[in-house]
């Protein structure tokens, strides 16, 4: 019997994507991992989260396993709205939304917003997974280039005057991970933000700002796109993945009140009362400023190691990004089918992530590939680096 014929189309168009996940192949064991854009071991705070736990049952009894959870569940929205408010976001508890990190966030903006014929601008290269969530509820994306500044504001502009123009369908959504971006580390300039909103204006579209990165910079940090956002163009999504612990799954977003009305009615996990609770206990008793500046100083001397192995052990016409923020460094090797070179590579001792996965379109990105100088001690970034360079010169 075959059970696919029950599948509306938006599953048929899905279904005939890769499954998530499966550009990566088996790891070998004992292989580097620079493709883990995942935040350092020793940085999760287990002991403070495990004190957090005492203290929260010790307070609490057994109301944090429970449906309704607890009076610290109820706590974090203001705590997160707080430390949003000062990064200059203005936003009330009743404003922001907890979700299951800030993949459920994307996930439900795209469901209320998203029908099968509609639109959806990206940048090219972009975070793999929003374009798996993207793919879910329509088949129609576009993508706009990035340089060292961002999305290139000006081309996405002459599109849109050209689809004005031509009765084209115009984007009804356009996400952007404006703050060190997956993949590239690169941050969209002011003049560009201001310009993206004024776009977003003269072409009635909204703005889906993935700042799970803007905390890490390091240098004067990046103003948010919603912190510039005067009209409710901009959804802003974020989580506590990369500066607390990615297992809480505690992530947000913060639109206007209709808008995160719509995303609640389709969020049907009953909440998560427990890792609420605990996330609002922990952050009630951590100094979050001096634990971000410590990250910031650990992910900077972490990608200065990279750097400076990649100005050592690269050949000559390999080129990649410098970020100032963020997890990850972009590779170009002109000529290198990075997908095909990658079984060699695992063979050699090092993993990465293939450039073709970032972009929604098959052709782009083919000799490009993303490393993630997040996750490894500096031994493990240099010895990495030097078996990919030497792979690359094979």
């Amino acid at each position: 019997m075959d059970l696919t014929r029950f599948f509306p189309p938006a599953v048929h168009n899905a279904l005939s994507y890769p499954p998530p996940g499966s550009w990566m192949p088996p790891l070998p064991p004992g292989v580097i991992r620079l493709s883990a854009g995942y935040p350092f071991p020793e940085s999760v705070p287990a002991e403070d989260l495990a004190r957090a736990v005492r203290d929260l049952v010790a307070a609490e009894g057994d109301l944090p396993f429970h449906y309704l959870g607890s009076p610290s569940m109820q706590r974090l929205a203001a705590l997160l709205a707080a430390r949003l408010t000062a990064r200059g976001l203005r936003v009330a508890p009743e404003g922001l939304l907890v979700t299951a990190g800030a993949a459920q966030a994307l996930d439900l903006a795209a469901r209320a917003l998203l029908g099968p014929e509609d639109l959806v601008a990206v940048e090219a290269p972009t975070y793999m997974e929003a374009l798996e969530i993207f793919r879910n509820y329509t088949a129609h994306i576009v993508g706009y280039p990035v340089d060292e500044e961002g999305l290139q504001v000006d081309l996405l502009e002459e599109d849109l005057q050209r689809r004005r123009r031509k009765g084209k369908p115009l984007p009804r959504l356009l996400y952007t991970v404006a703050s060190f971006q997956n993949p590239t580390g690169a941050v969209l300039s002011l003049s560009r933000r201001r310009r993206l909103l004024e776009l977003a204006e003269t072409y009635d579209f909204l703005i889906l700002e993935d700042d799970a990165y803007g905390e890490l910079s390091f240098g004067p940090p990046p103003v948010p796109l919603k912190a510039l956002d005067t009209r409710g163009r901009v959804i802003h999504v974020g989580s506590l993945s990369k500066v607390v612990a990615p297992g809480l799954r505690i992530g947000w977003a913060v639109a206007e009140p209709a808008l995160l009305s719509a995303m609640a009615v389709f969020k049907k996990d009953l909440d998560h009362p427990f890792a609420w609770a605990v996330a609002a206990q922990y952050l009630s008793g951590v100094d979050m400023e001096a634990r971000v500046a410590a990250l910031r100083k650990a992910y900077r001397e972490r990608r200065d190691v990279m750097l400076a192995s990649l100005k050592r052990e690269m050949p000559a016409g390999v080129s990649w990004t410098e970020p100032r923020g963020g997890f990850f460094v972009w590779l170009r090797a002109p000529g290198v089918d990075t997908a095909a070179l990658l079984p060699r590579a695992l063979e050699a001792g090092v993993a990465y992530v293939p450039g073709k996965y970032f972009f929604f379109e098959e052709g782009p990105g083919q000799d490009c590939l993303r490393l993630s100088f997040s996750y490894l001690p500096s031994e493990a970034l240099q010895e990495g680096v030097a078996l990919l360079a030497k792979v690359l010169r094979q």
